[in-house]
């Protein structure tokens, strides 16, 4: 095969990249972010919002090592803060339907139609003109971009939690995968005069610990319906990828597994991790902590750039790669219903820029 063939035949790769929520999902674009939530009343409410990610964006997202971190803080504010956000509108609309009868209102077409005057304030747009058929005739979205004012009456309240959240993960998951697993095999009889077998052993500790945390959420409801919008993500982007119409039918025979997933990401974390720290001669355990918590930055730096090659070559090596995160997907992905992949692809369809080469991974 020519590489002319080659090149025709080779697969698109976008650069928007997702995250599930609650009774929603997130999507990012070179330049438009969006959440989709689905509201108790069955409408799909819509929130856009400017992004820098494509060829205008600044120097440290694109310098290699340098994006990596900035991406991986980025993806933590925003994906905590949009968490957070989808949560409330679940809260705030169950107590309204408290309120009224203490039941949810059917989750039907004619019931959505019906009580869109009471959701939020936007443009309606019948999901049937918004991505093609869709069962029951589709979703009434409720379409609205963030605007100062709403930034502005984030930025008190709001802010504090979601930077007080942000710490308080970023303990416990310090705590977990770099205090606890070097205390552990630090109690190893004469571990101290191995540093490799030191720092395979405390690897496999992390990897134990993020399998086991990963399966043991899976077995709880509301966790189990995030994964299956984690699913409709993966799916949905998998289509825009295949370059089909975004209709449910073509998204629903799509892989829900994706070479760039934040699962996939963090276990080349923990893989990088274990090769850096193989050549960390520290053997005290206080003082292999303290040089975790410095080369993190470098760690999540080259994590970032193997994803990068992983997402964007087929060949052996990323094959190995990405094997670990795919077949971890089993677990942090489901199959997701109609619904769900009606949300993916109303957050998708505002990320898509006009450009086509401006998308490309």
């Amino acid at each position: 095969m020519s590489s002319k063939d080659t090149q025709h035949t080779e697969k698109f790769k976008s650069k928007i990249g997702g995250q599930a929520l609650i009774e929603g999902i997130m999507m990012l674009g070179p330049t438009t972010g969006a959440m989709a939530c689905r509201l108790p009343d069955g409408t799909i409410d819509l929130e856009t919002w400017d992004e820098n990610n494509g060829k205008n964006a600044p120097w440290y997202k694109k310098v290699p090592l340098v994006r990596g971190c900035t991406s991986f803080i980025t993806s933590l504010t925003k994906g905590y803060k949009y968490m957070m956000k989808s949560a409330d509108k679940q809260i705030v609309d169950d107590e309204e339907d408290d309120g009224k009868d203490g039941k949810k209102p059917e989750n039907t077409a004619e019931k959505q139609q019906n009580d869109s005057e009471n959701a939020p304030k936007g443009d309606y747009v019948p999901m049937t003109e918004f991505n093609g058929t869709v069962p029951d005739g589709g979703s009434v979205i409720v379409q609205h971009k963030s605007t100062d004012g709403e930034k502005k009456e984030e930025g008190s309240g709001f802010e504090i939690v979601l930077y007080i959240g942000i710490i308080i993960g970023l303990v416990i998951a310090v705590g977990l995968f770099v205090f606890l697993p070097k205390i552990l095999v630090g109690f190893i009889p004469d571990i101290k005069s191995h540093r490799i077998l030191r720092s395979f052993l405390e690897g496999i500790v992390k990897i134990a610990i993020f399998v086991g945390y990963m399966a043991l959420t899976s077995l709880m409801k509301d966790i189990k319906r995030q994964y299956m919008y984690h699913g409709a993500e993966h799916k949905t982007i998998a289509c825009h990828e295949a370059e089909l119409p975004l209709t449910i039918e073509n998204v629903r025979k799509q892989t829900r597994f994706h070479k760039r997933c934040g699962t996939s990401f963090i276990f080349i974390v923990l893989i990088v991790s274990i090769l850096v720290m193989c050549l960390v001669p520290f053997t005290v355990t206080w003082q292999r902590i303290l040089a975790s918590l410095v080369l993190l930055p470098l760690v999540v730096g080259i994590s970032y750039e193997c994803i990068r090659l992983a997402g964007n070559k087929d060949n052996l090596f990323t094959r190995i790669l990405s094997a670990p995160g795919l077949a971890m997907q089993r677990i942090t992905t489901r199959e997701p219903d109609d619904g769900m992949i009606e949300i993916a692809i109303a957050a998708l369809k505002p990320c898509i820029p006009a450009d086509k080469e401006e998308d490309k991974w």
